[in-house]
């Protein structure tokens, strides 16, 4: 599948993949900060933002994604930043085509099964009434019910679209509950992978745990880690510009 991409910059290619519910405008912020330096490949998953849609959905399928979007614009070797769930895919990406791969930064998630935390967000999406919605303030109410954080839910409102007076969702909801358990699994691949690897951790998040250390040296021996204090799992949007530094310090190192 041929990911829909948003190309900006100049230099060494850097391909940004955003999480789950998101597009790549998510990373906005953080392309335009490191643009300057950097060819920037920010792109969309199958399933979200302007990507194809499917029925199916698993880390090795979105890695092979992201390799064919990369043959089709003709680039050989990349450094990759995956948030949450792209950071998983970034990590299969590296773990199935090491070669392609020359560094690797991973916000805020681990290679390990996650805790079904986003049950409840599916639900309450689902239920909402898209033949009858009148508007974005009335599916703002029937959210909050189950999301009572605004910011969330803005987040996942971003993914309503209007054509003509009928609302849809643009990305591919019933793909995402079926493949709900495989959106939580660990990448599939042995390793390891033997390049440089930063993990960016939220100082306030419980994403990335001490207990996970073993799993991620097996996989990722050069691994190294930062943790940006007063932040949650949200980190490269709460603190964008000691997010960028931390990103472009290890890129150009």
């Amino acid at each position: 599948m041929i990911l829909h991409t948003d190309i900006t910059g100049q230099g060494e290619p850097l391909v940004l993949i955003h999480g789950l519910f998101g597009s790549y405008e998510n990373l906005g912020v953080i392309a335009r900060s490191l643009q300057d330096k950097f060819q920037i490949i920010n792109l969309d998953l199958r399933n979200h933002g302007r990507s194809p849609h499917s029925d199916e959905m698993s880390y090795p399928l979105m890695a092979a994604d992201v390799l064919e979007t990369l043959d089709a614009q003709g680039l050989n070797q990349v450094s990759v930043l995956g948030h949450s769930m792209g950071g998983k895919v970034a990590m299969q990406l590296a773990l199935m085509a090491p070669e392609r791969v020359k560094k690797l930064i991973l916000a805020d998630i681990s290679p390990v099964v996650n805790e079904p935390r986003h049950a409840g967000i599916l639900q309450a999406m689902q239920q909402i009434n898209l033949a009858t919605l009148q508007d974005r303030r009335e599916a703002d109410q029937q959210l909050s019910a189950t999301v009572t954080e605004l910011g969330v839910r803005q987040f996942l409102l971003k993914n309503l679209v209007k054509e003509g007076n009928t609302f849809s969702w643009r990305l591919n909801l019933p793909a995402l509950v079926a493949n709900y358990p495989q959106i939580l699994a660990a990448p599939q691949a042995k390793g390891p992978y033997p390049g440089p690897v930063l993990f960016i951790k939220g100082g306030d998040s419980d994403y990335l745990l001490p207990s996970h250390q073993g799993t991620i040296q097996q996989l990722f021996p050069h691994a190294k880690a930062k943790v940006i204090q007063g932040t949650g799992h949200w980190l490269h949007a709460e603190k964008p510009a000691a997010f960028s530094k931390i990103v472009a310090d290890f890129l150009l190192s």
